[in-house]
Parts: C-alpha cells; structure tokens; sequence
C-alpha cells in the first residue's frame, strides 16, 4: 500500500482495523473481567481523571505481507498528553526517572534542571522522535508562545518488529493530529497511538491507562498512570500474584503464511509455539497528579512506577528503555517569572499513598494495555498474540484469586 493511501486515526474517530489484522477478541478491563486488584480508581480510571489532563491519538494501519521499507506494512503511531490540556500555555512541576537508559525520553535535561514541563508530553516510536519533536515546536509556534527556544518532551519505544520503522511513515501533520485530537474523557487503550505495534511480556501490547484516588491530610487527590508497553520476556510475566507467563507459555510471537503462501522468517505460526526472545523492548510511563507536589516530590514518585513494572515481571533489562516522568496539576503559579509566588506541597512524611498509588495504577495500565490489545500480524507475517482472557481467568482460578 503507498503512503498515499495511509490511514491516519484520530482517536475522536471510531477505529475501524483490517479484521484480516486482529482476532475477534472483545476487549475489556481488568476491572471488567473481575480481576482483583488493590486501590480505588478515578471514574474513568484513567489518566484524564485528573482534572485538566488531555490525551489524544493518531493510529496509522496499512498494508500487510513482505516488508517494503518505505510502503509498509504500517503499524504505529503517536499519543499526546497534554498536562494542562490544549488551551493553557502553564508549566507544571514536573520530574523523570530512567529505570534502564537503552531508550530516548527528550527534554529531560529541562525538566531535571527547572523542575518544570512547558508543554505536552509525546510518544512514538523510535526513528519517529525527531519528526515529532518538530511538529511540537511548530505547535507551540502556532500557538504564539513568546519563547525563543523549545526542548519538546518526546518518549519512543520500537516497533519495528511489527512496522517498517525505517519507511518514516510518522510526519509532521500525524503529531500535530495527535495533540489537535487530545481531549478529556476515555482513553483509547491496545492498538492505538503509539503503542500500535507495540509487544509486552511477548503477548500484544500497546497503550494502557488506570487511576487511583487517595487521601492524603483530609483531602482527596487521583494520581493518573499512562503507558506505551512493550517490554517484558514471558516467563515472568504475573497477575494479581499469579504466574500467568507460565500458566500461558504457548502463544509466543511468530510469522504467519502470506497470502502467496510463503513463510519469510521462522518460526512459523502454523506449526511452532513461537519464539520467547527475552525481555527485550520498553516501556514508557507519564504518571500524572493533581496533588501538590514540588519537583524533588514527583522525582520521588516517578520512581515507583518501577515497582508497578516489577510487580507484573519487568526487569528493566540491559536492551529495555524503561523512562518515566510525573507531574503536578497542583499550583497554578508554578512557572511565574514576575513575581513571587507562593505554593503548597503535601508533607514528605503523608506522601506514601500517593507512592501506593502510582505502584497500583502503573501496573494496572500495562495489564489494561494487555487486554484491549488484539492479535496483530504485521512486516513479514509477524504476529502478537492477544492475550487471551478465557486462559487469564482460569490460571487466576487455579490460584484462588477469583471464583
């Protein structure tokens, strides 16, 4: 398929994929299928449940069979997440954290030096970064922001088992799209944005979100968790405690037939359980909040959105790029340059819920990711295999964890 016929999906548009490309698998929650998990969520339970936040998508799918560079097959995209939403130009407090560095996370220097994030926070895939860094700035110019200089927030994983990476099918308009899409509300989850051609634990990845309300001093605040999951060997991988990467071994990723009736690479889906290679891949988190925290804070926390990863199997692996950033919704002032300001912060020695939660929501994103992916076959006749619900529920079963 040429670049011309590319379909570009925002996520305000109801997504309508190949079938040839996805099983019949509904997607649901965890929540949904009965899954016990710890902590109370938002409404929503998503990242949007704080208030302010936007997030929005642009999906690209196209083509199938041999990899072409430069034609395809497409699978991948970009997600925009936008602190404040599209209409403010306020900073937010903000802090990052590298839990293994084989990845990019740009403008970090920024945020580590000023404790401040001036815009939205992007993801895609790897050799997308630079196109999508300058379509941040031309938004920002567009918007008539008085700076001078921009140093744009923008995270990548890899996709290019899935997708032709080096075809630079990601432009300029599919990341302004994507913030142009960003809204409150839902939060697309599985095969969309920039987790499109994403893998997790070897199992169908992709873009996940949850929440958690806590109380902290009489007063309630959410902490909002998104992820672009693609990290993560199978042996290792766990639910609610269970072992469910040993429970499920088969189902590994593997290369399809095509339609000339031609396998190009092994093992072969036909007649192979696939093939496990390891915890290869990453992850990338935004952890956002609408508690007041000041820069040393969100450090803080941004950190445990390592143990959420831990808790469902991730290593942090030497060729995983594991990167995180949080930030505040709190403080309105936080970025005057007029004036003195003054802001509010919760005391370091009530901040554990807000640790608790972000351990909580973080993992519950990657498993929501998991489960509204759908099995996807892309360059070459590689295919992901969705998790499959029915073989979830029945080694939670055998452990005791649901009826």
């Amino acid at each position: 398929m040429t670049r011309a016929r590319r379909r570009l999906v925002p996520t305000f548009i109801a997504l309508v994929l190949f079938p040839a490309l996805l099983s019949a698998q509904t997607g649901k929650r965890a929540r949904d299928l009965g899954i016990p998990l710890d902590g109370t969520p938002g409404p929503l339970n998503a990242i949007t449940d704080v208030a302010g936040v936007e997030v929005g998508m642009t999906t690209l799918i196209s083509g199938d069979g041999r990899l072409v560079t430069g034609k395809g097959p497409i699978r991948t995209g970009v997600t925009a997440i936008l602190p404040r939403g599209k209409a403010s130009t306020q900073s937010v407090y903000a802090a990052w954290f590298t839990l293994n560095g084989n990845g990019e996370m740009t403008g970090t220097t920024w945020v580590e030096e000023s404790g401040l994030l001036g815009g939205p926070v992007m993801i895609t895939n790897t050799h997308s970064v630079g196109v999508v860094h300058d379509a941040v700035i031309e938004w920002a110019v567009r918007k008539g922001r008085t700076f001078t200089w921009s140093l744009p927030v923008v995270a990548e994983t890899w996709d290019g088992g899935m997708n032709d990476i080096n075809g630079f099918h990601v432009t300029r308009e599919h990341a302004l799209a994507a913030i142009d899409a960003a809204r409150g509300g839902p939060v697309a989850e599985g095969n969309v944005g920039g987790g499109t051609g994403m893998t997790c634990h070897q199992f169908k990845g992709g873009t996940g979100t949850s929440s958690r309300r806590v109380t902290v001093l009489g007063q309630t605040y959410t902490v909002g968790v998104l992820v672009q999951c693609n990290y993560g060997g199978r042996p290792r991988f766990a639910v609610a405690g269970v072992p469910v990467g040993q429970e499920i071994p088969d189902l590994l990723p593997c290369f399809a037939r095509l339609a000339d009736g031609t396998q190009v690479r092994q093992p072969s889906c036909e007649s192979g359980r696939g093939e496990d290679l390891g915890d290869l891949g990453s992850i990338i988190v935004a952890v956002a909040t609408d508690a007041p925290l000041l820069p040393h804070q969100l450090k803080r926390v941004v950190k445990r959105a390592s143990l959420g990863i831990g808790r469902m199997g991730g290593i942090g692996g030497d060729s995983s790029g594991d990167i995180f950033i949080a930030f505040s919704t709190a403080n309105p002032e936080a970025d005057a340059t007029d004036r003195l300001t003054t802001v509010t912060a919760i005391p370091n020695d009530v901040i554990n819920p807000v640790f608790e939660a972000t351990i909580d929501a973080t993992a519950e994103a990657i498993l929501n990711a998991m489960l509204a992916a759908e099995t996807m076959t892309g360059a070459d006749g590689r295919r992901v295999h969705a998790l499959p619900h029915d073989r979830l529920l029945a080694a939670l079963r055998k452990y005791g964890r649901i009826r």
